[in-house]
């Protein structure tokens, strides 16, 4: 099971709760979002469902989080299920196959992680007066939202607009570099504009995000050159210092990218997108270090897991760049 798994597998246990009388009353949603849990909190994900449901079913939050807890104990894919604090339910799921997911992902390409019946969001024509800040945010959620086989409507959070003092920001950072800006705070905060945006190493988030995912390409480009191809497998098995850890984390966040499209949606809230794609893109760089075969090494079913594995990431980076507006280039 994967995170967006999970939030399907919670609507399904309050259907069946509801439709066998046990919550009788409650109301059945058509999503769940299921978000990772805080640090410190119990549990790898959770949801406050149970509060909704009980306003209908006339139950204290607490009983109606005990009934879901028990069905969702019977899914496959859930190791634990926990109630918290006054009926929050808590989730720490079964180890999945990193192959499975690779291959999930490679398969699904720029769609991984869109709903069933999600799609592409035809591009917007807003009138001349649309500052170009409403124009990103409303361009970017239509795109999430449409992934998750919503339609936009209303509920975005009013914007601050570009200040002022800053001009026209498209002239001056060019469109990539001037929506990643106006896209990468909350709605109501005032977006920052500077040269950071322009220079190109490591203390660019967008050029961070960019350059993990040209490096990925590269990696497939160099596994050519080698010799070998990508091939999903389980990519720690040679045991190297610090790549069993990388790869892990690296098959999290991957893991993760569809729970991050529904939060998105749901909150009309990029930002969300946007900071899960810095995270793929840091540990992504970290991870090609281990790709390729160093030396006289020969390539090894290790090697070419990780090149799958740095794929797949790859794969996220440029699919939640489009649905931002932004462009990935495969050479940067």
């Amino acid at each position: 099971m994967i995170p967006a798994d999970l939030s399907r597998a919670v609507v399904h246990a309050v259907r069946r709760a509801v439709e066998s009388g046990e919550l009788g009353g409650g109301c059945v949603p058509e999503r769940v979002v299921v978000e990772r849990t805080r640090p410190g909190g119990v549990g790898e994900y959770a949801t406050p469902v149970a509060f909704h449901v009980a306003k209908g079913a006339a139950r204290v939050p607490r009983d109606v989080a005990d009934v879901l807890a028990r069905l969702l104990a019977e899914e496959p894919g859930i190791a634990h299920v926990d109630v918290t604090g006054a009926g929050f339910l808590n989730f720490t799921l079964a180890a999945r196959s990193e192959a499975a997911l690779v291959r999930e992902v490679l398969s699904a390409g720029n769609r991984y992680g869109y709903a069933d019946g999600g799609g592409e969001a035809d591009p917007f024509c807003w009138a001349p007066r649309v500052g170009p800040r409403e124009r990103a945010v409303r361009e970017a959620v239509g795109r999430i939202m449409r992934s998750q086989g919503q339609e936009q409507g209303s509920g975005i959070t009013p914007l601050a607009p570009v200040a002022r003092r800053d001009g026209d920001v498209i002239a001056a950072y060019g469109q990539d570099a001037a929506r990643w800006a106006m896209l990468c705070v909350p709605a109501r905060e005032t977006p920052a504009f500077g040269p950071g945006l322009l220079v190109q190493d490591e203390s660019n988030e967008l050029f961070r995000v960019r350059y993990a995912h040209a490096r990925a390409r590269a990696l497939g480009r160099n596994a050519a050159l080698l010799g070998f191809e990508a091939e999903p497998g389980e990519s720690g098995e040679s045991g190297e210092s610090g790549e069993s850890g990388v790869g892990r984390e690296l098959v999290r966040v991957i893991a993760e990218y569809p729970l991050v499209l529904e939060a998105a949606a749901h909150h009309r809230a990029p930002e969300r997108l946007v900071r899960h794609l810095v995270t793929v893109a840091d540990v992504l760089l970290d991870h090609q270090h281990h790709v390729l075969p160093r030396g006289d090494e020969k390539p090894s079913a290790a090697h070419r897991a990780r090149l799958a594995l740095a794929e797949a990431a790859g794969t996220v980076l440029a699919g939640g760049l489009a649905l931002l507006g932004v462009d990935a280039p495969d050479f940067l």
